[in-house]
């Protein structure tokens, strides 16, 4: 049942009443804050900013009968009070600060949306407004210890995720009809956005916890992106290979759990035979990943400094033309051999990317291909995209990670190789 239309209409009363406490929510926040002040010094505390958001319900009722000219009137009349009331207790308290007046005309405006029918927007609009006031001084000191750098990252993060990706076509172009710039673009600001989230990860978690936290989070989107950015990372701080070498395996692990689970929504009697051979892996490079973790919890090592950079940008763009330049041979590949080779296809898109091959084999394996053709096809993807990811890590990577990563993901391709041919 739709939450919104249940509460429209007869409902009413049932509206105003969770408007009422929709503003008893942030009115209970801003009244605990100022709980030790004398009675009548506060201008705003629970009591009012309920009747606040009362109020705005009420509006927006006689709006949807007469006009709805009445709720910027209204607004309007608010905003007229609580500046009076603000230049009072400026006067007596010398507090400049807007963010009281500020939030009674948010609460107003939650009233509105409650009775308009917007129940869900209104009630996590009410949480987020409450859980921003009451984190003032986690707020001001976050700010305080922010760099100009890396306030630059954050911004350009937004800039190349919400300005430029929405803009770029999704559909393909060129050759083939290969390219698809909205893809290739978004797989650009996902290696740039786990760059920054570990950048900031270890900065505030230190390197062990932020890097373990960074290859969980990059395990179930990008391992791919991870190995890129720590190879970069390993160069610049040789001293956390070690750590990034278990992220990078821990990471790696991660995509075989997230494949069977794809696998599992498409065809579950592939899941049956490959389950086995996809767990395996995954140990494989687990424990190794596990066993660097614990040899490394006796170093000793700093966060980020000023010569880290949060937004891997570069980096990112340079693997976005990589990725374009992979998509055109793999279909160019595809045309010229036919449907005959599918093996050689599942290689070629294992460059890339292991989900797209494996969905695709997974519904065709419900069809006219053969469960063993596919499974084989997802183990080979598999196994080629572990493979890639090992070069990446010698090309790019410090002698130290590369040296602790490529064994055991040649060791993990073997032991999918070996237990495919027993299983099938």
């Amino acid at each position: 049942m739709d939450i919104n239309g249940l509460f429209n209409g007869e409902h009413l009363a049932w509206n105003l009443f969770i408007a009422l406490l929709l503003g008893a929510i942030v009115g209970t926040q801003r009244g605990w804050v100022m709980r030790n002040s004398e009675e009548g010094s506060r201008v705003a505390g629970i009591r009012t900013y309920s009747l606040v958001a009362l109020f705005g319900g009420l509006i927006a009722i006689l709006a949807k009968i007469y006009t709805p000219i009445l709720i910027g009137f209204a607004l309007i009349a608010l905003v007229v009070l609580a500046c009076i009331a603000f230049v009072v207790q400026q006067k007596k308290s010398q507090d400049v600060s807007i963010t009281g007046v500020v939030s009674l005309l948010v609460t107003f405006i939650l009233g509105c949306l409650a009775v308009s029918g917007e129940v869900v927007l209104a009630a996590s609009a009410a949480v987020i407004t409450a859980v921003v006031l009451d984190n003032k001084k986690e707020l001001h000191q976050a700010l305080t210890k922010l760099q100009e750098y890396e306030l630059d990252a954050a911004l350009r993060l937004l800039l190349i995720s919400i300005v430029l990706l929405p803009l770029l076509p999704n559909q393909t172009y060129g050759p083939w009809k290969a390219l698809n710039p909205y893809e290739i673009w978004w797989m650009v600001v996902l290696i740039a956005s786990i760059s920054f989230v570990g950048y900031f990860a270890i900065k505030i978690g230190g390197a062990k916890r932020g890097i373990l936290f960074t290859s969980v989070f990059a395990g179930l989107s990008s391992s791919t992106a991870l190995t890129l950015q720590f190879s970069h990372l390993s160069r610049e701080q040789p001293m956390m290979s070690s750590l990034l070498a278990s992220g990078i395996l821990l990471s790696c692990g991660t995509m075989f759990p997230r494949l069977l689970i794809i696998l599992s929504v498409v065809n579950p009697h592939l899941v049956a035979l490959l389950w086995p051979i996809v767990l395996a892996m995954m140990v494989a490079l687990y424990l190794p990943a596990w066993w660097i973790w614990r040899q490394s919890e006796g170093e000793k090592i700093d966060k980020p400094n000023k010569q880290s950079n949060p937004l891997a940008l570069q980096s990112a763009l340079f693997f976005g033309v990589v990725l374009a330049i992979i998509m055109l041979l793999s279909h160019a590949l595809s045309d010229w051999f036919g449907s005959a080779g599918i093996l050689i296809l599942s290689a070629l898109s294992g460059i890339t990317d292991v989900d797209a091959i494996s969905l695709a084999l997974g519904r065709q394996s419900t069809q006219l291909l053969s469960v063993n053709t596919a499974a084989l096809g997802i183990i080979i993807a598999a196994s080629v995209n572990t493979l890639v990811k090992m070069s990446m890590v010698v090309a790019i990577g410090d002698r130290t990670l590369w040296r602790r990563v490529a064994p055991v993901m040649i060791g993990c391709v073997f032991v999918g190789a070996g237990l495919f041919l027993v299983i099938s």
